[in-house]
């Protein structure tokens, strides 16, 4: 399990962009936004590393 504190969601369109964005390197993954704390928590075979890309590459900075 992953978790990372992001910015700058605010909407249903930031979180399919984070789930499309972290599902097209691991289809099975399980992505849980809350938009009220900006906290992402995954449930995915990727690295932290890998995810943390994905996430800044959909548009949202990881802040932890």
């Amino acid at each position: 399990m992953l978790n990372f504190q992001v910015t700058g969601m605010t909407c249903g369109g930031c979180v399919n962009a984070v789930t499309r964005a972290i599902q097209s390197q691991d289809s099975q993954a399980q992505v849980k936004v809350d938009l009220t704390t900006q906290h992402i928590e995954l449930n995915t075979t990727l690295s932290i590393e890998k995810a943390r890309e994905l996430i800044e590459e959909a548009g949202f900075p990881v802040i932890s």
